[in-house]
């Protein structure tokens, strides 16, 4: 059976799949890298286990967050000594988040209370991040898109300053899990980045989707650290673990994004084949330099 699965199946599904028993977890192992950036890791590959049994998991390996959290499952991981580095703002369908975004005029209505209201939330629980989508085109051309979406997300801006949180746009690729998503190139995201033109909003770089639709990963992240606010990693092919099993020498790139200055946070998004702790250690052993 495959176990290739895309995040948004897991929105679509909306409950955990169940929860294993941890056993034989060791005390907190590992030291801090000596790069600036810190490490993460996403909860959606991961709902084979509680929240609370991840973030227990996640402080034993030397992680600093656990995040792609709903509001009120923020305080969570501060029990366990962590942040949440990626929160989501609250909407009406979550299920259709990465597909009705801000290229669309008419999704403004409800998208841009919804931030109002979680940028504080989020500056109150610590949470340094908001994800935000543009949404799939339609048939809809990029520069109009580009322009939809800062229109809807300018008047976040000034709550983002106030508050000290960012806003962070996920690019995801078009090609095989996300058809037809728009913010689906460095090159667009870092244009709406130029035109919103403040350090309160930045983009996701999602290092598989990249690599599916551009390649050429560490000459891009040197060249625009500027706007990239997070990292998300993933094998290619088939966001399985970022080991000698898929096409990227991770370990070369997370030296590249600590030689470019970045002090933000590099979140593990693999979906795990084999023992998920053990997969999990391995890559946080990758990305430690």
């Amino acid at each position: 059976m495959s176990t290739d699965i895309t995040r948004r199946e897991f929105i679509a599904a909306g409950t955990s799949v169940g929860a294993a028993t941890l056993i034989g977890l060791s005390p907190r192992i590992g030291v801090l890298s000596p790069a600036k950036f810190k490490l993460s890791v996403t909860r959606w590959p991961f709902r084979q286990f509680t929240l609370d049994q991840l973030c227990q998991m996640a402080h034993q390996l030397g992680i600093d967050s656990v995040e792609l959290l709903e509001p009120n499952e923020w305080a969570i991981p501060r029990k366990y000594g962590l942040t949440c580095a990626m929160g989501y703002a609250t909407v009406p369908n979550p299920e259709t988040r990465l597909t009705q975004g801000f290229n669309r005029v008419e999704n403004h209505a409800w998208l841009i209370p919804a931030y109002e209201r979680a940028i504080p939330l989020a500056a109150a629980a610590r949470v340094p991040n908001v994800i935000c989508f543009s949404g799939n085109r339609a048939g809809q051309n990029d520069d109009e898109g580009r322009a939809i979406c800062a229109r809807g997300l300018t008047p976040l801006i000034p709550v983002a300053e106030r508050y000290g949180v960012t806003l962070c746009m996920e690019l995801l690729n078009s090609k095989i899990d996300h058809p037809d998503y728009q913010c689906d190139h460095t090159a667009w995201g870092v244009a709406l980045a130029k035109q919103i033109n403040s350090p309160r909003f930045k983009l996701l770089y999602d290092i598989y989707h990249m690599q599916i639709m551009e390649g050429d990963v560490i000459r891009t992240v040197s060249d625009n650290i500027k706007y990239i606010g997070h990292f998300h990693t993933g094998g290619v092919p088939g966001r399985h673990e970022i080991d000698d099993t898929q096409e990227l020498n991770y370990r070369a790139v997370m030296l590249a994004i600590g030689e470019a200055g970045f002090s933000g946070y590099v979140a593990q998004e693999f979906v795990p084949t084999k023992d998920p702790r053990t997969s999990l250690a391995d890559a946080i052993r990758i990305c430690r330099v």
